[in-house]
């Protein structure tokens, strides 16, 4: 254990933030996410969500400041009426942690080809459809 660390960040996942570096991307997937036919690397934090986790990583690793966009939603597809208000509780989260970043958004078949060749990806329990996110990794300061 260490002090001030969050319980949900498991060493798996502290190992792989630090091993990150500047321009390296994450995905943090929801509960339907299809996590292990994507990742290079998988953290598998099932029965947490989204929100929890990302709070807790932001805590420790900048979002990259030379691109317009360091952060990624998956876009809604056309016609799907789900519910994305979760995408307000990231935008508090992130603006938390580093304000004024810019957030994008990726069409869906897109985001799984950007989620490839991600360095890692974390499969959550999360319930909310449309919760999957892209954190690009700045420079640590």
């Amino acid at each position: 254990m260490l002090k001030g660390v969050p319980s949900i960040l498991t060493p798996e996942l502290l190992k792989i933030m630090m091993e990150m570096g500047h321009g390296d991307e994450i995905v943090i997937g929801d509960g339907n996410y299809p996590a292990a036919s994507t990742a290079k690397r998988l953290v598998r934090l099932d029965g947490h969500g989204v929100c929890e986790i990302l709070d807790a990583m932001l805590k420790f690793m900048p979002l990259d400041t030379y691109v317009d966009e360091p952060v990624f939603l998956m876009e809604k597809t056309p016609g799907d009426d789900a519910d994305t208000s979760i995408w307000n509780q990231y935008r508090a989260i992130v603006d938390k942690h580093q304000p004024d970043v810019k957030i994008g958004h990726i069409e869906r078949f897109a985001f799984y080809d950007r989620a490839r060749q991600a360095y890692a990806v974390v499969a959550t329990g999360e319930t909310a459809l449309y919760a999957n996110i892209i954190l690009k990794k700045g420079v640590v300061k």
